[in-house]
């Protein structure tokens, strides 16, 4: 077995799929209110060439989680059979959903059913009017059933995904930590990433992981673990103990404390380019291969090619900069 190696010595085992770009929501760090040119079906890998390429990630290149993202991957038609699929490749990955919610009070039980082994939902507010503020949609009490059925299947621990945004929902950190306490699921805030299709991002106007953890430490005694620290590895979040209770928060310092050097993450966008880093700018096609039918031993060649690329970290404070020209709807998270 060939194994991603760039020439950092860092090795991918982590493969992020994009099933779709299309998303439900419209997060105005994200995309803009009408939305964006979403990618033809032609364009679109198919379930049979997606499956095919993550077997030659866990066969040949020791791929061993595959996380399916989007846009928003309960859009994705016959999802369940999907994630039935990827269960039964040899070596079996492990299997990860990241989604905004919308539906899952309905699909969880399948999909877990279907092999699904974890669940990350993104949630930034519980309130009605700012849920709505952010996403240009009223949809919380479906966002929350789904957390809800999500947990209630066993998909443990559901993760909560947050971004807080300055003047609009930073002031929630300490009530949406005493939620997740309650409901019994994970919180991670994460700090806002330059990924808007808008490219309107501001590091000035971000909510950094110091002011993240003063907010909660104004209502809770957050305890730094060290065996956890220790566990941590190519993990993004920072873990902290909640004081007085069996509880942890995470914080994912993406811009701030970048982890860059543990990076273990590879990226396959949902019309087939490989990406080495979130924020490359440079792809390699490997939906056209699949199409005119290249062996398996030679796409998992231009596979390692393409790691052995990988530069040494995402580069945001670097004065030369730029934003990817594709949004994170379009790349997968």
């Amino acid at each position: 077995m060939r194994a991603l190696t760039d020439r950092y010595g860092r090795v991918a085992t982590d493969l992020r799929v994009s099933l779709t770009d299309r998303c439900n929501l419209r997060c105005d760090y994200c995309m803009p209110a009408e939305g964006l040119d979403w990618l033809g079906r032609d364009e679109l890998l198919t379930d049979d060439e997606t499956v095919r390429l993550i077997d030659i990630g866990v066969r040949l290149l020791g791929i061993r989680t595959v996380r399916l993202t989007g846009g928003e991957p309960l859009l994705r038609k016959n999802l369940e059979g999907l994630v039935a699929a990827i269960a039964g490749l040899s070596p079996r990955p492990e299997i990860a959903l990241t989604t905004n919610g919308i539906g899952l009070d309905r699909r969880a039980w399948g999909l877990r059913r279907a092999g699904l082994d974890r669940l990350n939902v993104s949630l930034d507010t519980l309130d009605d009017d700012t849920f709505a503020k952010i996403t240009r949609r009223r949809r919380l009490p479906d966002v929350l059933a789904g957390i809800r059925a999500a947990r209630d299947t066993g998909l443990s621990p559901v993760k909560i995904n947050t971004v807080l945004l300055r003047g609009v929902n930073d002031h929630e950190a300490p009530d949406l930590l005493a939620w997740a306490i309650e409901e019994g699921v994970r919180l991670r805030f994460i700090e806002q990433m330059p990924l808007d299709a808008q490219h309107g991002w501001r590091r000035s106007e971000m909510i950094t992981a110091e002011e993240i953890l003063a907010r909660l430490s104004e209502r809770y005694e957050l305890v730094e673990d060290p065996a956890e620290a220790l566990r941590r590895g190519s993990a993004p979040a920072e873990t902290y103990r909640v004081a007085g209770t069996d509880h942890t928060v995470g914080v994912i310092a993406s811009v701030t404390r970048p982890f860059c050097g543990a990076c273990d993450r590879v990226r396959l966008t949902a019309d087939g380019q490989l990406r080495n880093c979130l924020f490359a700018r440079e792809e390699s096609d490997l939906r056209t291969p699949l199409r005119t039918g290249w062996s398996d031993d030679r796409i998992a060649d231009r596979w390692v090619a393409a790691l052995a690329g990988k530069r040494a970290g995402h580069g945001i404070d670097d004065p030369t900069f730029l934003q990817p020209d594709r949004p994170m709807s379009a790349i997968g998270g």
